[in-house]
């Protein structure tokens, strides 16, 4: 017995992929037939991964040769899987005007990255920028007490046609928290998605102006939020705060992680040590490490990113953000001189990014089954 080629092609072109349209001959699913005599080897390439999908097709054209070519073909079929080229990711919508965007984020809570974040801010304004603050923290704003914004409501202004929202502004930088819209003694009880929704009308609803930078307060970890903003906007790095202590280093580390993710891929600028030690004043030449030596620096050295400071535990620092006048904002004291070596460090790390790497683009994200997913 011996089987013709183009019979075998014919069969095959009665067999359609799931979902494709065209047979397995059109779809170029088939990349090689061989006749010797009664048997028939057929090299197929499927882009469906899962076991079902080829049990299925290979189910199909057994049983189709043997109906259309003859009963007693010997058929061996050889199964590749070809994985469909990954989604590129999409360029974010740029906000106009705005020339930098910085993440500050913190695997853990309460290591003080609003704190960290609000300084740098009026840090910046100080030294002649521009400089707008988005608080992302949707659960927990802080960014409103912590520069003597509470009680403040955005005002609606007309811009090109359109009403905008009008950032709140104080000590030089903008501000948009959605603790602005809520009140002093209410939870935000939001899910994902409404709180994405939140996020990107404070973004691209607002009237931000002309801005070097723009500062994101991320919320602690690595969620909903952190998604939503790496999908929405092009950031062009990111600062990671941490205590040196372990169990927030873990957490730290983690975030680190999140953003050199390749789907992710956004620059980490550096690590930010926070209550890296304490000097009492009485004793003036004394370091006491409360929390641990060095931590957060050893953690930057071990994941290859800079480390940008570290801040000392220092009582003014907390008076100030309490009452709404950054530390910062003391000159000649030895936290500004912190955080100006910080932000300093920070806008150096970033302008070597600026220099050696593309824009950074927005992550493309899908929901499957409920859950996000990063392509």
């Amino acid at each position: 017995m011996n089987l013709a080629k183009q019979d075998i092609q014919q069969a095959l072109q009665t067999i359609s992929l799931p979902g494709e349209g065209k047979n397995l001959m059109e779809s170029g699913a088939v990349k090689n037939i061989v006749v010797f005599g009664d048997e028939v080897v057929i090299d197929l390439i499927l882009s469906n991964p899962s076991l079902q999908a080829r049990k299925k097709v290979e189910v199909e054209i057994l049983k189709c040769i043997h109906k259309e070519v003859h009963p007693k073909a010997k058929i061996k079929i050889n199964v590749t899987v070809e994985a469909p080229p990954k989604a590129e990711a999409i360029k974010g919508n740029p906000i106009p005007g705005i020339d930098n965007i910085i993440a500050i984020s913190s695997g853990k809570g309460g290591v003080g990255k609003s704190t960290v974040t609000s300084n740098i801010a009026v840090t910046l304004a100080q030294m002649g920028f521009n400089v707008g603050i988005l608080d992302a923290d949707i659960y927990g704003p802080s960014i409103p007490t912590m520069l003597d914004m509470e009680g403040a409501r955005p005002l609606s202004i007309n811009v090109d046609g359109a009403s905008k929202m009008e950032p709140i502004e104080n000590y030089g930088v903008k501000v948009l928290s959605i603790g602005f819209f809520t009140q002093p003694n209410q939870a935000v009880i939001w899910r994902g998605p409404m709180a994405a929704k939140a996020l990107n009308q404070m973004i691209f609803d607002a009237a931000w102006g002309k801005l070097d930078f723009l500062l994101i307060d991320l919320p602690p970890g690595t969620g909903d939020i952190h998604l939503s903003i790496v999908q929405s906007l092009p950031i062009n790095g990111a600062v990671v705060v941490s205590t040196p202590q372990n169990v927030a280093l873990a957490d730290a580390r983690k975030g680190i992680a999140m953003f050199q993710q390749e789907n992710i891929n956004v620059p980490v600028l550096g690590v930010v040590e926070n209550m890296a030690y304490f000097t009492p004043k009485e004793l003036p030449n004394n370091k006491y490490y409360l929390f641990g030596q060095e931590g957060a620096r050893n953690l930057a050295e071990d994941k290859a990113v800079p480390f940008l400071g570290e801040v000392p535990i220092v009582q003014s620092i907390r008076e100030a953000g309490d009452v709404g006048r950054p530390a910062a904002l003391q000159n000649n004291t030895l936290v500004a001189q912190a955080f100006e070596e910080i932000t300093r460090n920070t806008v150096s790390e970033l302008m070597k990014r600026n220099d050696h790497l593309p824009p950074t683009q927005a992550v493309k994200i899908t929901t499957m089954a409920g859950c996000s997913a990063v392509k």
